[in-house]
């Protein structure tokens, strides 16, 4: 089997990771029109949503231990036929209750991409290339949440909600025959692991009990968190706060992902041509300065546009040059076990987004200058994660007995 080269690879497990913005964002516009074919309640509806991300926060624990034991390219071609299985049961639903079945069966599936796909860029590169490559896997991923509500709402308006899932059908059937032609599997067999329980627990163990994992981890995590509060806040905080219809979200959007197009675009460039601490730190200053003076304008200003949503082009950029950096040096903690790594970072970051939707977004919401200081306390945990995990790791260096 060929190889792919760098630019192919990029591109084929952003594709990959697309799976997961496609089927949340594609399918919200057609919310209305699932609610009056099945028969369901709005509640019912947003259920399947929650329930898909139930599914995909669990599982994503599992699909970088899967891939240690058997294999990078198996775990994909599985998933992704579990994926389709799923999304043709979705598009054939004839209860709501039978949509939330098989919305759990693409959650399942749909996270795969995103956590193998990082071990496989470890596999086979390091350093400088590995962050090139990983930025460049951010940078075409970043279209997705952009042109998936837009596809999403075309074909829900010239047909019904079920060709959206049959497009993502279509979608994830190409992708399995081109994986199953071009992707090469990357981790031998001699270097995988016994998918056992004692081995699993001893492997989980061993990363939940290193304090560096977690810091690392939380670094990209809270650094997310501080996107997502704004994402999970968006239908009271352009409404009520900025006055904006339903049509008009892409004030936040477009800021939010040409940042993080344009971070991921710099981050590539910029590999190699100075260490990883350099570049994390660049990041922290956009980062820092978007949430400071996110909390200034709003402590002395009303919100108004385009100042309260033009600090998230900066933090979004901030995020994306720090990101490659603080994962490849977390995944490198444990080169052994990188698929197990991935899967716990993953999960780390799932897991506060989860919270945030469910928790914090709602009780800051009401207040942009809440959320202003939500955001700056999500980028500031992440500085003093960065910080603390530079000094504990000089300080093992310096007494490595310890």
């Amino acid at each position: 089997m060929k190889v792919l080269g760098a630019g192919a690879l990029a591109a084929t497990l952003a594709a990959l990771s697309m799976l997961g913005p496609f089927s949340i964002d594609a399918y919200l516009p057609a919310f209305p029109n699932i609610q009056a074919t099945l028969n369901a309640t709005p509640i019912e509806v947003q259920q399947s949503l929650t329930f898909y991300m139930l599914s995909f926060a669990c599982m994503v624990l599992w699909h970088g231990a899967l891939s240690d034991a058997f294999g990078r390219r198996n775990v994909i071609l599985v998933s992704l036929a579990m994926f389709a299985i799923g999304t043709l049961g979705c598009a054939a639903a004839h209860t709501v209750h039978y949509l939330w079945v098989f919305r759990i069966l693409q959650g399942m599936s749909s996270g795969a991409g995103v956590v193998v796909g990082r071990a496989i860029i470890r596999d086979l590169y390091h350093d400088a290339a590995a962050a090139r490559l990983l930025s460049m896997v951010t940078m075409i991923f970043s279209i997705a949440p952009a042109v998936a509500p837009i596809l999403g709402g075309w074909v829900v308006t010239l047909f019904d909600w079920r060709a959206i899932f049959l497009a993502l059908l279509a979608y994830s059937v190409l992708l399995f025959i081109y994986c199953y032609r071009r992707l090469p599997e990357t981790l031998p067999k001699e270097k995988r692991h016994p998918f056992n329980p004692h081995f699993l627990l001893r492997n989980y163990g061993e990363i939940m009990r290193s304090p560096l994992f977690h810091m690392k981890s939380g670094v990209v995590a809270f650094n997310f968190a501080g996107l997502f509060l704004y994402i999970s806040s968006a239908p009271v905080f352009l409404p009520q706060h900025l006055g904006l219809g339903a049509s008009q979200f892409g004030w936040l959007f477009i800021p939010s992902v040409s940042g993080i197009f344009l971070g991921a675009l710099a981050a590539n460039r910029i590999a190699g041509k100075m260490t990883f601490s350099r570049q994390i730190g660049i990041g922290f200053c956009f980062l820092l300065a978007a949430s400071i003076f996110n909390v200034c304008y709003h402590l002395l200003l009303p919100p108004a546009l385009p100042w309260s949503v033009a600090p998230m082009f900066f933090y979004t950029f901030g995020m994306s040059v720090v990101a490659p950096g603080a994962t490849l040096l977390a995944l490198d903690l444990f080169p052994h076990i990188r698929g197990t790594v991935a899967s716990c970072q993953s999960f780390a970051t799932t897991l506060l987004g989860a919270l945030v939707a469910g928790v914090i977004a709602p009780f800051l919401s009401h207040s942009v200058l809440w959320l202003a200081a939500g955001q700056m306390a999500f980028s500031t945990s992440a500085l003093v994660f960065w910080l603390t995990s530079r000094y504990y790791r000089s300080m093992l260096l310096r007494h490595p007995g310890q």
